[in-house]
This record gives C-alpha cells, sequence and structure tokens, in this order.
C-alpha cells in the first residue's frame, strides 16, 4: 500500500476539495493580488495532490493493473484541464502550449519517473526486474503516439510551420484514441499478466498487502472526492494562469516553460507513488504509472485540444523543434535498450536521469 493512503494524511486530502472550491468561488472573475495569487497556488497544490491521493484510494480497491490506470487517467484529465483553460487565457502566445507540455510530460514519465524508479529499484536491490513484454509494448505505443503527433507536424506540407491541417489534426486524434483503447484492453483484459510485478526470479510477484482495500463505501467517496477535486484544480488554473506566465517571463525563461511547469505540477504525485513503489520491489507498478502516463498524456490530450481548437483562436502547433527530436528519438532508443532485457541497474536509471537533466537545461535555455 502506497504511502499516500496512510490514515494520517486522509483528513487533510478531504478537506482539500471542499476548501478548494470555495477558493475558486471566493476568486472566480477576480483579479486578486499578491498574496492572494500565492494562496490558490497553495490551494492549487493541494487540490492536486487530493485528486491524486483520491485516485489512489480508488485505485487500491479495483486493483492492478486498473489502478495504474486510474492514475494515469486522472494525472492527464489534470494536465488536460491545464493547458486547455491556458490557452483559452493565453490567446496566440499559447498557440505551442499544449505541444510543450505533453513534449514536457513525455520527458518527465519516460526519463524522470522511470529513471529514478530504475534507480531506487536497483539501489536497494542490486538489479531490478520487470515485464519486458508488457514495458515493451507500453513504450512502443508511447512512441508511435508521439510521433504521430509532435513529430509528423514538423514536417507535413499542408499548412505553413509545425502545424497540422484540419484534416490531418482529426486523423491524429482519432488515431491516439484508438491506440490507447488498445493498449488499454491488452493491459486489463488481454494480456494483464503482462503488466503484474515480476519476482526477483522471473515469477509473477505475490503481493503483500500492507493494508487492506478501502471499503466500497470509502472507494465511492474518494470517487466523489476526486471528482471535486478536478472541478476545483481546472477553475483555480484558470485563476493562476496570469500569474503561471508572468512568473516564467520575470525569470526569464522561454514562454514554452510555461509547458514544463505545468508537467512538473501535474506529474508530481505520480513521480512519488512510483517511487515508493520501486522502493517495495515493484518496479513493474512504476513502470507502469510512468509509461502509462505518458501514454495517456499523448493519447487523451490530443484529442481533447483537437476537439478545443474548433473555438480557440489561433493556430495550433504541435510539430517539435531540432532540439527537441533529436531528445525525443535518443529517449526512445534508449528506453528500448533499457527495456528489453527485462532488468536494468543503476547505470540505466542514472542514463535517463541524465536525458531529463538535459531537455529541463535546454527547455530552460534553448
Amino acid at each position: 500500500m502506497d504511502s499516500a493512503l496512510r490514515p494520517h494524511l486522509t483528513r487533510w486530502t478531504s478537506l482539500a476539495p471542499p476548501v478548494a472550491l470555495v477558493v475558486l468561488a471566493l476568486t472566480w472573475g477576480r483579479y486578486p493580488g499578491g498574496a492572494v495569487i500565492a494562496l490558490v497556488a497553495v490551494v492549487l497544490a493541494a487540490a492536486v495532490l487530493a485528486a491524486v491521493h483520491h485516485a489512489e484510494v480508488v485505485a487500491h480497491r479495483v486493483g492492478e493493473p486498473y489502478g495504474s490506470l486510474v492514475l494515469a487517467v486522472a494525472v492527464t484529465v489534470i494536465e488536460v484541464a491545464l493547458i486547455v483553460t491556458l490557452m483559452t487565457a493565453g490567446g496566440p502566445q499559447a498557440a505551442s502550449l499544449a505541444r510543450d507540455t505533453v513534449f514536457a510530460a513525455v520527458m518527465i514519465t519516460c526519463n524522470g519517473i522511470l529513471g529514478l524508479s530504475l534507480l531506487l529499484g536497483a539501489r536497494r536491490y542490486g538489479t531490478t526486474v520487470f515485464n519486458a513484454e508488457g514495458t515493451g509494448a507500453a513504450l512502443a505505443t508511447v512512441a508511435t503516439l508521439a510521433a504521430l503527433s509532435l513529430v509528423l507536424p514538423t514536417f507535413t506540407s499542408a499548412r505553413p510551420g509545425p502545424e497540422f491541417s484540419p484534416a490531418q489534426l482529426a486523423f491524429a486524434a482519432v488515431a491516439s484514441l484508438a491506440l490507447y483503447a488498445m493498449f488499454v484492453v491488452t493491459q486489463t483484459v488481454r494480456h494483464r499478466d503482462f503488466f503484474l510485478p515480476v519476482a526477483p526470479g522471473g515469477g509473477p510477484l505475490e503481493e503483500e498487502e500492507h493494508a487492506a482495500p478501502p471499503s466500497t463505501r470509502a472507494a465511492v467517496a474518494s470517487l466523489v472526492l476526486l471528482l471535486v477535486s478536478l472541478v476545483a484544480v481546472v477553475g483555480l488554473a484558470k485563476v493562476e494562469s496570469p500569474a503561471i506566465e508572468a512568473g516564467v517571463a520575470a525569470l526569464g525563461l522561454p514562454q514554452s516553460f510555461v509547458g514544463v511547469v505545468i508537467a512538473l505540477l501535474v506529474l508530481l504525485p505520480e513521480t512519488i507513488a512510483a517511487a515508493n513503489a520501486a522502493r517495495r520491489g515493484r518496479t513493474q507498478i512504476s513502470l507502469n504509472l510512468a509509461l502509462g502516463s505518458a501514454m495517456a498524456s499523448i493519447g487523451l490530450t490530443i484529442p481533447v485540444i483537437a476537439v478545443a481548437s474548433v473555438w480557440l483562436e489561433g493556430p495550433l502547433l504541435l510539430g517539435l523543434g531540432s532540439t527537441q527530436l533529436v531528445l525525443l528519438a535518443l529517449t526512445v532508443v534508449v528506453g528500448v535498450l533499457t527495456v528489453v532485457p527485462g532488468r536494468a541497474t543503476r547505470l540505466q536509471g542514472g542514463v535517463h536521469l541524465v536525458l531529463l537533466a538535459a531537455f529541463l537545461f535546454l527547455a530552460a535555455s534553448p
């Protein structure tokens, strides 16, 4: 059982969603000052953490691999909400926000969360093991989704710049949804055993029950609080969006770094959950979380943004630049070499973390 589900954390995670709604009601449609904006930022972060906590409660109730799926979808809903609200408020300057955020999410999950999980698992157990078949299928899906949605717009010629035509965008959205749906069926129905924790000897790992699954009543309550949290996150992101953009500009960072801030915010709880699983020797759960989040980030975000582009003003820039393309290609190649053996050492974890560091540095100083 993840430490985020310990009873002493339940009190504030139950209070955070309604408090966030109250703060949203008090600040909606207003232009609060610096102190209030700081308070809204704290409440927004608390709402994100509470949302993921309640998603974990529901996930623990339904078990693996469904639990990882619930977490990934919950995090992606928050990400999509932040992107759409910031794009609505940002105007033409936010044309590349969806691309920047989705790409940041892919780099953080496939290098940061994955690398940290491998490093923590190998540090404790020497060599950490996982199911190469399931993890390889997840990585292949992530790579295909990234190529369809983020790479091809750079090379298509129907529109000037790294932009899809309406027909191309519709195809990418439908293809992304289809790929994500196929993976979900594979993970939860057809080949569920490919995504379960693996013992050092290679067989299925017998899960230790660190805590009894929550009751149906507790799971339903968490589901309701999860929905409340998501509503609050959407609204508070709208309130906070001018401050986020102003803060990035004040630090002298490029506008594209706003997408990195969004991805770091929404993936922080996911990172904590994956790290805790890796410390317990459940590396497969960590990899499910990492690659599942990357997959959901593209497979669900791009279709929603495609629909939203109907009323959003300005172009929708999805194609990656040359530096980003190199980082994505290197991530995929290194990821394949990491996944194929079905086991990893600290070195593989360190390599992925260096790739994450390179991405963050180049995002701040392109």
